[in-house]
This record gives C-alpha cells, sequence and structure tokens, in this order.
C-alpha cells in the first residue's frame, strides 16, 4: 500500500536482533483478557524512485511486553485502538506468514488525553533531578501536590510560548492541567499534561 502526503509513519530501524519503529499505526488489535493478544501496525518503507510503501506486521503481545502509552503510565492492550499511533520494538525474527509476526519487547501509545484535571496554584517547590513540581502549601506537605514532568509535559510561560522546566520558579503562580489519578502518597503525585504560567 502506498504513503498518502502528510503521513507521519516513520520507517523502521534494525538494532542487532531487535528491530524498533516510530510513529507506526495501528491497523487492528486482539485481545481477550486486556493484557496479551496482537496488535497489527503499519509503517514506512523506502521503496524505489524515491516511492514510500507501507508494510504491516503483527506484534505478539505476551505478560512480558512492555504496554505504556507516552507519559510512561502503564496501560492495557485494551488502551489501544485502531488509529492510535504507537513507537513498538520488537524482534528481528518474524515468521513467513501473511502479515508476518513478531514478538513485541516494547510498545508506547500515543493515547488521547480526553480527561484531565486542572489545579491552579502556587509553585512552592521544584526537583529538576527527578522531574517534580510542587505546588500548594509551603510549610504542609498533606496540602502540597507533585506533579511530574515528562517528554510530553508542554510548559508555556503567560504568552503562551514553550519554555523548560529551568525556566519554572518557586512563587510563580500556575494553571496545570493533569491526570485525573493521583497517588496515595504524601503529597499525592501525578502526571502534568500541561504548565501555563499566569501572571502574578
Amino acid at each position: 500500500m502506498m504513503a498518502e502526503s502528510g503521513d507521519t509513519r516513520e520507517t523502521i530501524t534494525v538494532n542487532g536482533s531487535m528491530i524498533e519503529v516510530k510513529n507506526a499505526l495501528v491497523e487492528e488489535m486482539y485481545t481477550s483478557n486486556s493484557r496479551t493478544g496482537y496488535l497489527i501496525i503499519s509503517y514506512a518503507v523506502a521503496g524505489e524512485n524515491d516511492m514510500v510503501n507501507m508494510e504491516l506486521v503483527q506484534l505478539n503481545i505476551g505478560w512480558d511486553t512492555i504496554l505504556i502509552d507516552q507519559f510512561g503510565e502503564t496501560i492495557s492492550l485494551c488502551s489501544i485502538v485502531k488509529g492510535t499511533y504507537v513507537n513498538a520494538a520488537f524482534s528481528a525474527v518474524m515468521t513467513r506468514s501473511i502479515p508476518p509476526q513478531s514478538n513485541a519487547y516494547r510498545v508506547i501509545a500515543m493515547l488521547e488525553v480526553t480527561s484531565y484535571v486542572v489545579t491552579t496554584d502556587r509553585i512552592v517547590r521544584i526537583d529538576p533531578d527527578n522531574h517534580f513540581v510542587y505546588t500548594g502549601n509551603p510549610n504542609d506537605e498533606r496540602g502540597q501536590m507533585r506533579f511530574l514532568i515528562t517528554n510530553a509535559t508542554k510548559i508555556l510561560d503567560q504568552n503562551g510560548a514553550p519554555i523548560t522546566q529551568a525556566d519554572l520558579e518557586p512563587g510563580e503562580m500556575v494553571r496545570i492541567k493533569h491526570a485525573s489519578f493521583q497517588t496515595a502518597s504524601i503529597p499525592p503525585q501525578t502526571n502534568a499534561y500541561v504548565i501555563e504560567v499566569l501572571p502574578s
């Protein structure tokens, strides 16, 4: 099958006995228990005369397969639906079937963030080594929240321009869009999707 213009699917890279692909498109998913099953993905392959072709491969998902979202959170196979983009690492050893089958080592699914909570508060502490930003009561851990900054977290200044975690400072008022779940720790921890610095 031919690639369409504007397609973001990328070609594979081979590292010894492992194949890696970024932005592969899930064409089909099957699971009987929400944890094991398979994904059929399509990815780009360079052809002749600058043509780009699409190839299919069936990734067999076992109990040892790492299944996570773009924030590093463990997910179930049910979370990955047709049309989801994934980054995958799988065995270079494949069956001769159509499509070929391979055992998946790791699948990172780029899931749409459909549910989130917004917290507006002041930064009380920043832990750059562990990628945490703390908000809330500076004198009481039980009145604080700890937000994990991942590679997918967007950080914006007062004008909406992208900045880095190093640009954030204690005392700044921020609006944080974050996951609706949180750990039972003190302070509770959750993943930050977007951090916006507000006018003080």
